[in-house]
């Protein structure tokens, strides 16, 4: 044997043997299994004649009032499935399944072993039959078939035309929305030519062939068979659409769409009318004994064929699907379609098989129970896919708020740019709920409707819509609070730039919002989702209590931050010293304080670790300027010069307008060692004061210079020492011209002195 029909075989004998082994754990086959070895006991009794004239007896003595049981029947019903005592429900599990399968295989074996005595019966009673009425009625059937699928064919060529429209109108100006009108549109034209061309077959065979309003049985089967079938071919046409690309459900190829559908609808075809037609009839004219057999067979053939396709198709579906699974923007969507590109043909193979069994065991009602679960569950998966690329697209798509609405609202448009997707994903993940429920619905899994109306399904679904709706407030109110709180905080709202205070004790509520509206929202849920979160609070207090005291640093933190926000000490922008560093306050919370020094580092302080706050931003401020001079110099013309320099400072309209006084000189404040100092005070507008200081010094040191101040300084004394004989040696000094300091490029020298640097965060050392 080849080696590629060795490994069809063992699949086959697998897969047979999988499928097999979950049949027999259903309760109904352990019962049939229980009943048919009752009736084999019941025969076996009969057959004996002394257990039978046992039997008798018994039954006599019920007849004549004693009601006591038959202990010889009992004992050898029990005695037949379990001779060591066991009742039926006592027996292992292991052994109902060996009973089951060894029932299940010698089932098989008399549906072959009936089919075929059934056979030789035909064949013996060949003369009995009346083969003129049989092929009378063969014709009308054949007739009726043939007027049918004529009409239908005919109706399929006259809407052709609008299929083609439909698909040229979606092509026109794709979008979402057309693609699934049109798709929604084809499937309901479809649909109408299927049931257009049931009806014809009926009043064909009403009217047209046989006597006028009568009708073979033979012929409704067909018609009915025609219908069940047909609508599922609708399913599946609606699914792949082989000749139409924009009506297509699945975003596959044309040449593999077509390949799907025409493989599945000759093995719907196949099945269905083997299933719904040809066993019926051999039922009801030949042997139910051959119509298993034949079912047996279809069911066989369509599984091996199958099988054999799925496995040839196995590597191609799988990296398709997980390309698909790869572009796929959910992790749940990337997760699902990648187990399903590894277990597709399990699955497809465990389909196919079910059928078989199914139908094995229930032939009048399995096939039409399957087709009618398949299409629920096609329907409901592609209602489900085409909503979730409705959403997708709407994800995809940012939300553009009005020019005035974006200036009023900064933040506005990116914040509900971030919350609309995520409220459209769990929208999404509800869809994927709702169809999963629909499917095992269809399949007879779990009944939904009655959990729907049961205690349990109503209050799982009140809470669920609880929770959502509870959410969906807890995020408007977020967005409204914070969005007010952007509005206060931008200078173009009409209102007018916010002070520091406005701005550090709207943020710091901000994040406060944040944390109440975070832990509300989730007790509310935790209590409408049935949890007693009375426990949690109280759990919460002890904890707080127990953090309170070991962590009495963090709580000290908290405090001392929460007076120093109500002092109004310190806000965001101003330069503070605070714990020993100096610089500007970036970031408050309701914790610590973060300052980024005049050389760019960034110092998060904890307020336990904030003893005083110097604030250089409260209202106005000074630049104190220390001169010293020579003591030979005039203190009088000294302070002049000084003032002059400060006429020349408020000359200019720029430093003018940071200056909120005049000069305050305080006069001689030290007779130093080597100077004398005079001190001078400059009141400016709060944060810079340094700007204006560094100003005035560069004019001071110009005027001092232009009047030939000394601006004294240390004095070195040379010793080069002295010979044996106490006279100096020569000292070696080489006097040089000075050179001229270069121009910048023919630049004014006033111009290149201007200095660069930014007001706020322009400050030098605390101590100045």
């Amino acid at each position: 044997m080849p080696a590629s029909r060795r490994a069809s075989a063992l699949l086959t004998a697998l897969s047979t043997l999988f499928f097999g082994v979950l049949l027999l754990l259903s309760p109904g086959s352990v019962a049939h299994a229980q009943e048919d070895s009752a009736y084999r006991v019941l025969a076996d009794i009969l057959a004996d004649d002394a257990r039978r004239a046992d039997l008798i007896a018994e039954l006599e003595r019920l007849a004549e009032g004693d009601v006591a049981l038959p202990e010889v029947a009992v004992a050898d019903v029990d005695m037949a499935l379990a001779p060591s005592g066991q009742t039926l429900e006592q027996v292992s599990l292991a052994r109902r399944i060996a009973n089951s399968t060894q029932d299940f295989a010698q089932g098989i074996v008399s549906e072959f072993s009936g089919g075929v005595d059934a056979v030789t019966a035909l064949g013996s009673a060949r003369d009995a039959l009346n083969m003129p009425e049989i092929a009378r009625a063969l014709g009308n059937l054949g007739l009726v078939i043939l007027a049918t699928l004529i009409l239908f064919f005919v109706f399929r060529r006259l809407a052709r035309p609008l299929f083609g429209r439909a698909n040229r109108w979606v092509k026109t100006k794709p979008s979402l929305m057309r693609r699934g009108v049109g798709i929604i549109g084809a499937s309901a034209l479809d649909l109408m030519v299927v049931l257009l061309a049931w009806i014809s077959g009926y009043l064909v065979a009403l009217f047209v062939i046989g006597e006028p309003g009568e009708m073979d049985a033979r012929e409704s089967l067909f018609l009915n068979a025609f219908l069940l079938i047909e609508v599922f071919k609708v399913a599946l046409r609606t699914v792949f659409a082989s000749r139409d690309d924009s009506l297509r459900l699945l975003p596959i190829p044309a040449e593999d769409a077509a390949y799907w559908n025409a493989w599945l609808a000759r093995l719907s075809g196949f099945i269905g009318y083997g299933v719904l037609l040809i066993v019926p009839m051999i039922n009801f004219n030949i042997s139910p004994a051959l119509g298993r057999m034949v079912t047996l067979v279809i069911m066989g053939l369509a599984f091996v064929y199958a099988l054999a396709v799925i496995m040839q198709n196995r590597d191609s579906v799988s990296h398709a699907l997980q390309q698909r699974a790869n572009r796929a923007d959910m992790a749940i969507s990337r997760v699902a379609i990648g187990m399903l590109a590894r277990s597709w043909h399990v699955l497809a193979i465990g389909y196919f098989a079910a059928l078989g069994i199914v139908t094995l065991l229930r032939p009048e009602t399995a096939l039409p129970a399957m087709l009618s679960a398949t299409v629920q569950s096609l329907a409901a998966i592609g209602i489900g896919v085409f909503v979730s690329l409705v959403l997708t697209r709407v994800i995809s798509h940012q939300l553009v708020l009005p020019e005035e609405t974006r200036q009023r609202f900064p933040m506005l448009e990116t914040r509900l740019n971030g919350f609309v997707p995520r409220a459209l994903r769990t929208m999404r993940l509800l869809i994927i709920a709702v169809v999963s429920l629909v499917v095992i619905n269809a399949w007879g899994v779990f009944n939904v409707g009655d959990w729907l109306v049961s205690d349990a399904g109503t209050h799982t679904v009140g809470a669920l819509i609880s929770v959502l709706l509870i959410v969906l407030v807890a995020s408007v109110l977020w967005i409204g609070l914070a969005s007010w709180i952007e509005q206060r905080l931008n200078p173009e709202t009409g209102s007018g730039e916010p002070s520091a205070r406005e701005r550090t004790l709207l943020t710091i509520f901000r994040n406060a919002v944040a944390v109440v509206l975070v832990v509300m929202t989730a007790m509310i849920i935790l209590s409408e989702i049935g949890i007693n979160i009375g426990p949690l609070i109280a759990g919460a207090g002890v904890l707080g209590l127990a953090i309170g005291f070991g962590a009495q640093k963090l709580v000290q933190d908290v405090i001392t931050g929460v007076f120093i926000q109500l002092e109004n000490a310190i806000n965001a922008g101003d330069i503070v010293t605070a714990g020993g560093v100096t610089g500007t306050a970036e970031k408050l919370t309701i914790r610590s304080l973060g300052i980024r020094d005049l050389s760019g580092t960034y110092h998060l302080i904890p307020f336990s670790s904030v003893d005083t706050v110097a604030n250089y931003m409260r209202e106005f401020a000074y630049h104190v300027g220390v001169y010293g001079v020579a003591y030979r110099e005039d203190t009088d013309e000294v302070i002049g010069l000084l003032r002059d320099a400060f006429d020349e400072l408020v000359s200019d309209e720029e430093q003018r307008a940071k200056i909120l006084g005049e000069l305050e000189v305080h006069g001689v404040t030290a007779l130093g060692d080597s100077s004398v100092d005079i001190r001078v005070r400059i009141k400016t507008l709060p944060g810079v004061q340094w700007a204006v200081g560094r100003a005035y010094n560069r004019l001071v040191k110009r005027h001092l210079d232009a009047a030939g101040v000394e601006i004294p300084f240390p004095h070195m004394t040379l010793y080069f020492g002295q010979d044996k004989d106490g006279s100096a040696p020569p000292a070696p000094v080489q006097i040089q011209q000075p050179k001229a300091l270069p121009s910048a490029r023919g630049q004014d020298s006033s111009a290149r002195s201007e200095t660069n640097a930014v007001e706020r965060g322009d400050y030098d050392d605390a101590d100045d």
